[in-house]
């Protein structure tokens, strides 16, 4: 059995919305120290407050190519949606949608749930939008390359 899945190998080989949004409305960027991944997500939103949908998405990432996957696929699965439906995807969303990642791989995941919800975060800062700060606490670090 192979590592990694067709769809990861897809995203990783043909990362979908790669690049940045020039005044992104919210922009996030996290990153796991243990091994250098480092994801920055920019959202270009459009809408009323309360119904605010993700017009544009877009990624910037270095890591390795579960990294990248995990960045190409969180994109893919928050735009065009609200933003309210955005703040829901979980790690384990991104991990299913990409037909798995390795054990040691899965903080990939985690890093780009992490990303989307601080460039929502970001948004709602710079637009003085009340939020209720558990939606966006942080958890432990991810786990790392197999330590």
């Amino acid at each position: 059995m192979a590592l990694y899945s067709e769809k990861v190998m897809d995203h990783f080989r043909n990362p979908r919305n790669v690049g940045v949004i020039e005044n992104a409305d919210g922009v996030g960027e996290v990153g796991n120290a243990k091994c250098g991944d480092i994801m920055k997500i920019y959202l270009k939103i459009t809408g009323e407050q309360g119904s605010e949908i993700i017009e544009d998405v877009k990624f910037e990432t270095f890591g390795c190519g579960s990294a990248i996957a995990s960045s190409s696929m969180a994109t893919e699965l928050i735009a065009g949606k609200p933003l309210s439906e955005a703040l829901t995807l979980t790690n384990k969303a991104v991990t299913e949608a990409l037909d798995g990642l390795p054990a040691h791989k899965l903080h990939c995941s985690v890093l780009a749930e992490e990303a989307i919800k601080a460039a929502v975060k970001d948004y709602y800062d710079k637009n003085g939008i009340a939020y209720d700060p558990e939606q966006f606490r942080e958890g432990d670090e991810p786990h790392c390359c197999g330590d």
